[in-house]
């Protein structure tokens, strides 16, 4: 698979991987070959020789740094929490969401030492507390993030917000932005090397 002349794309499940296919077939550089309702993983665009592969939004970055894939799509919150060794060659302006410091509505304090955070982005959310001089104890989920502070297992916590609504039907309200993220066009460093050509007229194609 690796050697048969197609560039191994990683997509993101879910609206990004749709936005992606968009974007490449506005710009004539992919068939809308991928049917995002099926159960299938992999699409092959045999006229572009361009393969997809549709994984989990953390896992795009490890694809595409151990060579799995060429080219990934990946939100700039999943670059910033995992640091992968990969290039970021472009932002996409699509995909945007806020990371945010969240809690119950009524929540008035300030921050202090110790508080508990819940968070599927440990390392970020560290980082902005440490940077902030706090030191706070972090309670990794990978889901439902907002029951942690309606059932006492977290003070507040740290998640992507896009419209909010989620976070004011359970209670909470965002309390401070952390980060700001897009869709990034990402490469794997020896792979981008090997197929410079047609990665860089990619990239320039999207960029026009």
């Amino acid at each position: 698979m690796g050697n048969d002349g197609f560039i191994n794309i990683a997509l993101p499940k879910g609206r990004m991987a749709n936005d992606t296919i968009e974007l490449l077939v506005n710009k004539g550089l992919a068939d809308d070959c991928i049917d995002l309702n099926s159960r299938k993983l992999i699409f092959e665009d045999k006229n572009n020789k361009l393969r997809f592969m549709v994984v989990r939004n953390m896992d795009v970055p490890t694809y595409v740094e151990n060579g799995a894939c060429h080219i990934g799509v990946v939100g700039k919150d999943v670059l910033e929490e995992l640091c992968p060794d990969v290039y970021e060659f472009l932002d996409l302006k699509f995909g945007y969401c806020r990371l945010c410091v969240a809690g119950p509505k009524d929540w008035m304090g300030d921050f202090t030492h110790n508080l508990k955070i819940a968070t599927k982005y440990p390392n970020i959310t560290k980082r902005y507390f440490f940077e902030n001089g706090l030191f706070v104890e972090i309670i990794k989920l990978y889901g439902s993030i907002e029951l942690a502070p309606i059932v006492g297992l977290s003070d507040l916590i740290v998640d992507l917000v896009s419209t909010g609504e989620t976070l004011r039907k359970n209670g909470l309200k965002e309390i401070v932005t952390v980060m700001e993220s897009t869709a990034r066009l990402i490469a794997n460093k020896n792979l981008a090397k090997l197929e410079s050509n047609r990665i860089k007229k990619l990239i320039e194609a999207l960029n026009d």
